[in-house]
């Protein structure tokens, strides 16, 4: 098979790396004793604008802070900006740049006020940037570009996003054990919390209250199930209903990219995303832990022998419906947050292989479920950004729907019955435990990130092991 050829830089000594690389060294044009120029260039304003809109459409389409500021800094060489600087943080994007000679310098800034996860436009953003980057679209091009960017219809109809959302509740389910019954009232508990949350969301109500009552919502038509289950006997993991639910409300994204942006050195944006992800599980646990108190005084069986856990057995009849659980939870994961449909295969087979080597890990090596945890990510962090790097694509679309699988569902789920049964030493260890989980995949998938990009050239703007801003910061300067 033909290897697919890449597109080619223009064969200048101006090439767009060329300078981002001199830019990055600090090794740029001289300046004269008096500190100012003998030429005077004014920025176009139009690439002012082009820039900080890219940025900030980036910033609310769930990018991180340090992609972003690459790419703002790819366009400003591209349109040359004269000595332009970018700051990128949780909520707002500045662009400032210097014409030289006696011109004051000329700052923008946005600031984003509505986020909206949807990677299917943070791709087509990333296309334009290297086009722009590599000399093949102009200023008018780009801008053109923007435009028919904003005004895409995502690549799914709205229905099959929320039926997503609802689809990886039920593919939790079915790894936990659960059968038709208990996936088809997971889907259908998930999509109304959804749909409950959108509707506060509506009214105005802060994000934090549409997290509780989603997850009161679902929880409590779990509970629901599980009381029926205990009257009637109909013998069902009624219990994999709350999990699959928690599964689908946990904060992978922000989680992933809370510790990214933290070893990246933007420690601002990074602390926000991480105190971002401890208000979303403080909804979750709030949610569910009301739910499960009140079932408990009212009396519903939810003793912690029967809850429900996703076996590692590597047998292959008990593997293959975990396996296909993964899978669905991956690719689920993926449509809930608009990635482009040609990638999903991909990310259902890496939603498999992170289970396949945390049940590897547990079983035949008993290594401690934070290590495997770590093991497995580390494994998906290499092929998600050997694979973005490859089809010159942005990561996370591969990296966070592949850690779903891992999300620690049933071990918060598990800590919050314990709390709810009065075991609060217990339940704040297990509660620990599912932390330390989450932590676990955020870090590991960043590791594995940072071995590819010790030991590979390339990226959106010539980004490797030499040119990363945070890493010359100290060491890696000399």
């Amino acid at each position: 098979m033909a290897r697919r050829p890449r597109r080619p830089s223009p064969p200048t000594d101006g090439t767009f790396l060329s300078r981002i690389r001199e830019w990055r060294a600090g090794s740029g044009p001289e300046v004269p004793a008096d500190g100012l120029d003998e030429e005077t260039t004014l920025p176009d304003p139009r690439a002012i604008d082009l820039i900080l809109r890219v940025g900030e459409l980036l910033l609310a389409s769930g990018e991180g802070t340090e992609a972003v500021s690459e790419a703002m800094l790819s366009l400003s060489v591209a349109f040359e900006l004269p000595r332009s600087e970018v700051s990128v943080t949780f909520t707002a994007i500045t662009l400032s740049c210097h014409p030289g000679s006696d011109q004051p310098p000329v700052t923008g800034e946005r600031v984003v006020r509505r986020r909206s996860l949807d990677y299917f436009r943070v791709t087509e953003l990333h296309i334009l940037v290297q086009d722009a980057a590599l000399g093949q679209l102009e200023l008018e091009g780009a801008i053109e570009r923007l435009r028919a960017i904003k005004r895409a219809q995502p690549p799914y109809a709205s229905w099959v996003l929320v039926s997503g959302f609802g689809l990886i509740a039920s593919s939790a389910s079915v790894m936990m054990g659960g059968g038709i019954l208990v996936a088809a009232v997971a889907f259908l508990a998930t999509v109304l919390g959804d749909r409950v949350a959108a509707y506060l969301a509506r009214r105005g109500v802060a994000e934090f209250y549409q997290m509780t009552a989603a997850a009161v919502c679902a929880s409590s038509i779990g509970v629901a199930l599980l009381w029926v289950d205990s009257w009637a006997g109909l013998d069902v993991h009624a219990g994999a209903v709350i999990i699959g639910n928690i599964m689908a409300l946990l904060p992978g994204r922000p989680l992933v990219a809370s510790l990214q942006e933290g070893i990246s050195g933007t420690y601002v944006s990074g602390s926000a995303r991480l105190l971002e992800v401890f208000f979303t599980l403080g909804a979750i646990v709030s949610g569910v832990g009301a739910v499960a108190y009140v079932a408990l005084q009212l009396g519903v069986n939810m003793q912690l022998d029967d809850l429900p856990i996703a076996s590692t057995d590597l047998r292959l009849g008990v593997l293959l419906p975990v396996l296909v659980g993964a899978a669905g939870i991956a690719m689920a994961f993926a449509v809930s947050l608009a990635v482009p449909a040609r990638i999903l295969p991909a990310i259902g087979g890496m939603g498999i292989l992170i289970w396949l080597i945390y049940a590897i890990l547990r079983t035949s090596l008993g290594v401690p479920t934070v290590i495997a945890t770590v093991g497995g990510a580390i494994v998906i962090g290499m092929i998600g950004h050997w694979l973005a790097r490859h089809g010159q694509r942005p990561v996370l679309p591969y990296l966070i729907p592949s850690i779903a699988p891992l999300l620690p569902g049933s071990i918060l789920y598990r800590g919050l019955i314990e709390l709810s049964m009065g075991d609060a030493a217990q339940g704040l260890l297990t509660l620990a435990e599912a932390v330390a989980v989450g932590l676990a995949l955020g870090a590991g998938v960043n590791l594995g990130g940072e071995l590819v990009r010790a030991f590979q050239r390339g990226g959106l703007a010539g980004a490797g092991r030499r040119s990363r801003p945070a890493a010359r910061r100290t060491r890696g300067s000399y």
